[in-house]
């Protein structure tokens, strides 16, 4: 227990919407160990977003809320602190690093600006320190010509350079855990590996804990030691990452693993998941995943499964290993 940085516990978060209160997370259980990167994946609407926001008490209120739960930062209740400790907390303890950079990044201020003054906000140095930290920082994840660089605004950056700003604003206080949410969807390929290494990198250097939130499974394998797969809200399977990858147990697991291109499947039709995920607002009585899964049975569509532990360290919420 000792190992552990960030230990979620039934965590539950509210939006009201004209349909009525919706339930973006249903019961969140998660925890995440010293330097390790634990990869959250699911497709669109699954409630990966919404539990980073939620870690980094972000949600936007109204219309959304926390209901309960726990999330515990080095044993520190982040849903206890009053709002002046969580806001010291940001960007010091835990960081995050938001989808798009060009809707994260103030368009209006120099790149320069907009580091140092993330690290004035939490250290108290010269201005003339928080600049030489932020030269140090952009050479830390490959930004050349630092120098100059600290004078450019956003737009003046390429894609790749506004997310490695992005991860440098995220590392500039030395994080104990770092949220990263999507962090290479906007890039070509090439730049995603380059991030990716970087991420990774930076996490042995600066012992810091990744919580990694994507759609792409095979960023998951190269980075990830633990997955935790999310449907409707809900974690379904949570496995280490090898495992997961091995012996998949949920069938939302197989669907996602079954759609994925790998080399023996070159050539070959991938295999969807049929339908869609449900709207969380008409989510059906029992098993959410019900009308997709190709191994429903009658009890799936009136009672809800629970987490259960097939071994130690492999949980899935599916009857049929109830």
């Amino acid at each position: 227990m000792n190992n552990i940085v960030l230990d979620i516990r039934g965590l539950k978060t509210l939006f009201e919407s004209h349909q009525g209160v919706v339930t973006a997370l249903d019961g969140v259980n998660l925890t995440m160990r010293h330097t390790e990167t634990l990869g959250i994946v699911g497709e669109s609407g699954c409630g990966k977003t919404v539990l980073a926001l939620s870690i980094m008490r972000l949600v936007p209120s109204p219309p959304g809320r926390i209901a309960a739960g726990e999330i515990l930062l080095d044993g520190r209740d982040l849903l206890s602190l009053p709002e002046r400790e969580m806001r010291a907390l940001r960007g010091n303890e835990i960081s995050m690093i938001f989808q798009e950079p060009m809707n994260s990044l103030n368009p209006v201020l120099t790149v320069g600006n907009q580091l140092t003054e993330a690290i004035r906000l939490h250290e108290r140095i010269p201005s003339k320190a928080a600049v030489d930290r932020a030269k140090e920082m952009l050479h830390l994840v490959g930004i050349p010509s630092p120098d100059e660089r600290l004078k450019n605004y956003p737009h003046q950056l390429s894609g790749g350079m506004r997310q490695r700003v992005m991860i440098a604003m995220a590392l500039s206080c030395s994080p104990r855990v770092m949220l990263a949410d999507e962090p290479t969807t906007a890039l070509d390929v090439t730049i995603q590996a380059q991030i990716l290494d970087l991420m990774t990198r930076l996490k042995e250097e600066k012992g810091t804990s990744i919580l990694l939130i994507t759609h792409d499974l095979g960023v998951v394998a190269e980075t990830a030691q633990s997955v935790a797969v999310m449907y409707t809200g809900k974690v379904v399977e949570t496995a280490p990452a090898d495992t997961l990858f091995a012996t998949p147990l949920h069938p939302y697991t197989e669907g996602l693993m079954a759609s994925t291109p790998i080399e023996d499947n070159r050539g070959k039709r991938l295999t969807a998941i049929p339908g869609t995920v449900p709207p969380l607002y008409e989510l059906p009585p029992g098993c959410t995943f019900q009308d997709r899964c190709p191994y429903v049975m009658d009890i799936c569509r009136n009672k809800p499964p629970d987490l259960t532990k097939v071994t130690p360290d492999h949980q899935v919420r599916c009857w049929r290993y109830a």
